[in-house]
């Protein structure tokens, strides 16, 4: 029990934030079991009156008085699910919104290892669970306590010895739910994990559907998703066995219940101790009784689902930033005015949970307003060192200094203000390649806008769409060429207007000429602002003030392109065998 208060113990600060309409709620869940209470009573007497011949009050008056209590009773239940189940709805959008934002600042280490579908997962399924036990959970759990506690009281002061025997076999249920109850925790954990596999592999097919379709395994993945599916139904069918035991177990001791009732109460009307209306009285009272008996059981079941949803969520809202500079309050209002002066001191860096050193002893200075390239083989760490820089990775060893501060003391949210960069992969949302290239902003400048598009070298291809700068790209930019991503993903770069420009091998569709063009264009806007630039093409970085060299996570060489060049080094390799190619390209 303390492990479940433990793992619940978050959802407070939430019910906290509605506790007025929960004070309400259970409120209108007392009067409408009060209600509900005495219409047996009225029921036990116009029987005995019947019976006895003797009417203190008309049927018409019985009618009158038991369908009024029904009524009231039915509109304050009305109110229950009016205030309780609202809340729980409140809850669920408190909590969807701020997992939802506690996700965008956790390290891209996270998004390496939890996949897509494991997160949608938590963000739909194990949310709702716990909107479950919010909700019908709290509701139905009030109402047990209170009807219980209320016909309890009007059974003992009918009769109290039939009371004792009635209530036996109700008392063997809390036992059975008990030994159900431990059973059902542990077979929905595994229900949730086995949910989180199977939504992880449909949102990867989804997402590479085409290279599914390109290489004929369709087949194949419909068998893989057949197989994780029959593990999850294996699963849920394992969890709703032991859950099939409790309806009908239940009803087998409410059932006994009425029995004992029917005995022992013709026993004392043969006595002249009890009448057939306490025997109705007591019946209708048992029936009552029964659905608290069986949301027990459900409310079991609510709990059990909802503690690993909840600590599932909780896995991930204790997880902390890379930088611990969470602070919202100062996002439209910078601490830093970073100037674009970058230096990497004795800097070592390795991946989570691995052994192997990507980076080793990088030191380098990047002045304010120079720019730099940085080429090397596939794998060398180029995008993982400009990954550091954006603070998507935290260094393992030395130090990163911008302006001449340590990385770690410039909150995320002034550090990411003043870096513009463009992936390898451009990532496009599905909305217009207006917004797409605004996306910094919240309000569109058109001026900026089409600034951003001729230095991209994208504005003729704009003013080719039928809608212009409106256009719908379709989600990822699916209607866009390879070329047009790229340069769509450096307007909206250009148009965050940053301190740091970096392209991480972001020219590679474009071609020869257009390249030229966008190069020359970032050139001027990038006057007084510090450029990075990846690439494997010697072209695009030949011009750059400097120009690194990376090897097996090491600096090699470092000079201009001429000092590189006369080196005879890894640069010259690259320039001569792609000026070769070329040349072979255009004969």
């Amino acid at each position: 029990m303390k492990e479940i208060m433990k793992d619940l113990f978050p959802l407070l600060k939430y019910l906290k934030l509605y506790k007025k309409k929960l004070f309400y709620g259970f409120g209108f869940i007392l009067f409408s079991i009060i209600c509900q209470s005495f219409y047996p009573l009225i029921i036990g007497s116009a029987i005995d009156d019947i019976s006895n011949n003797s009417f203190r009050y008309s049927l018409l008056a019985y009618i009158i008085i038991g369908l009024s209590l029904v009524v009231i009773g039915g509109i304050f239940l009305f109110l229950t699910r009016q205030t309780i189940i609202v809340v729980s709805r409140e809850v669920e959008n408190d909590l969807r919104n701020d997992f939802f934002s506690h996700l965008q600042y956790l390290p891209k280490s996270f998004f390496d290892k939890v996949s897509t579908g494991d997160i949608m997962a938590r963000a739909n399924n194990d949310i709702n669970n716990v909107r479950n036990l919010l909700g019908p959970g709290i509701m139905y759990s009030v109402q047990t306590f209170f009807r219980t506690v209320i016909i309890f009281i009007i059974l003992i002061s009918i009769n109290l010895k039939i009371t004792i025997i009635a209530i036996i076999p109700l008392l063997l249920i809390s036992l059975f739910v008990y030994k159900v109850m431990r059973i059902t925790y542990r077979r929905s954990l595994l229900v949730q994990e086995a949910f989180s596999t199977m939504s992880a592999k449909a949102q990867e097919n989804f997402s590479g559907i085409r290279v599914i379709k390109s290489y004929l395994r369709e087949a194949f993945e419909i068998n893989e998703f057949n197989r994780i599916a029959e593990d999850y139904q294996k699963k849920n069918l394992s969890l709703a066995r032991i859950q099939s035991y409790s309806f009908p177990m239940m009803f087998l001791f409410t059932g006994l219940s009425v029995i004992v009732v029917i005995y022992f109460g013709g026993l004392g009307v043969i006595n002249n101790t009890f009448t057939i209306g306490n025997i109705a009285e007591f019946i209708v009272y048992l029936n009552q009784l029964t659905w608290p008996m069986i949301a027990l059981g459900w409310v079991t079941n609510l709990v059990q689902r909802a503690i690993p949803s909840m600590r599932r969520l909780t896995e991930i809202m204790n997880l902390k930033p890379i930088y611990d500079f969470k602070n919202l309050e100062i996002i439209q209002k910078p601490n830093f005015d970073i100037k674009g002066n970058i230096e990497f001191k004795n800097v070592y860096f390795k991946y989570p949970n691995t052994d192997n050193y990507v980076l080793k002893n990088i030191n380098l200075v990047i002045p304010q307003g120079s720019s730099i390239g940085i080429i090397g083989f596939t794998g060398c760490g180029k995008t993982t060192l400009i990954n550091l820089i954006t603070a998507l990775y935290k260094v393992t060893e030395g130090h990163i200094l911008i302006d001449g501060i340590n990385i770690e003391n410039i909150p995320l949210i002034d550090l990411r203000r003043a870096i513009g960069i463009v992936p390898q992969e451009s990532f496009l949302f599905s909305d217009t390649i207006g917004n797409n290239i605004a996306y910094s902003d919240s309000f569109v400048d058109e001026n900026l806008l089409l600034r951003s598009a001729i230095i991209a070298g994208l504005l003729k291809d704009i003013e080719s769409f039928p809608e212009k700068f409106h256009t719908k790209i379709g989600e990822r930019g699916i209607t866009l060429s390879g070329g047009q991503k790229q340069r769509t993903a450096i307007a909206r770069a250009v148009y965050k207007n940053p301190k740091i420009l970096i392209l991480d091998d972001s020219l590679s569709s474009v071609d020869t000429e257009t390249e030229k063009e966008i190069l020359r264009n970032l050139k001027e806007f990038m006057e007084n602002r510090t450029t990075i630039i990846v690439s494997h093409r010697t072209a695009t970085i030949m011009n750059c003030d400097k120009i690194v060299v990376l090897d097996n996570g090491t600096i090699v060489e470092e000079g201009t392109h001429s000092e590189l060049y006369q080196q005879r080094g890894i640069y010259y390799k690259f320039y001569i065998k792609q000026v070769i190619e070329q040349e072979l390209k255009e004969i």
